[in-house]
């Protein structure tokens, strides 16, 4: 292990111990790993057996396919993509400050965010993030400009 980086020194040691089968750790019920090391999770039983990353993802997938049981139906605001609609709920002014604007774009953010909303709505999601982005950005670039020109 001489002559290699922490990091590397810690990945031999792990690829060695999952080639010898379990350590002395995990004998008593717990295998600790380093983190984003572990390929699944530990089930919990005396036998270890670690479940693949596809095994979880069925099961993932399976129940989520229960959760929802009715159609997803768009929200009215995410249905509102023009320019001019989505201004209209920013209602920018030329009293905006550097702050106000940041606190509307996350206030925009926490109801349009991509990330947040089911995968039938991201399409709207992401273009009225974008043309939100657009236009905060362009009332910060007229703050900055009055700010060198005043």
């Amino acid at each position: 292990m001489f002559g290699m980086s922490v990091f590397h020194s810690v990945l031999e040691r792990l690829k060695a111990e999952q080639d010898d089968g379990l350590s002395d750790e995990a004998s008593d019920g717990w295998r600790g790993t380093a983190i984003g090391a572990a390929l699944g999770f530990v089930a919990e039983n005396a036998t270890h057996t670690w479940a693949s990353r596809s095994a979880v993802e069925q099961a993932y997938r399976a129940v989520a396919a229960e959760e929802r049981s009715e159609p997803f139906s768009m929200p009215d605001h995410l249905k509102r993509t023009g320019l001019a609609e989505v201004a209209s709920e920013l209602s920018l002014g030329e009293t905006e400050t550097a702050l106000t604007l940041a606190a509307k774009r996350r206030r925009f953010a926490a109801a349009n965010h991509p990330d947040r909303l089911p995968v039938e709505a991201r399409l709207n999601a992401t273009l009225r993030m974008k043309l939100a982005n657009m236009l905060i950005d362009e009332a910060l670039r007229r703050i900055e400009g009055r700010k060198v020109t005043g």
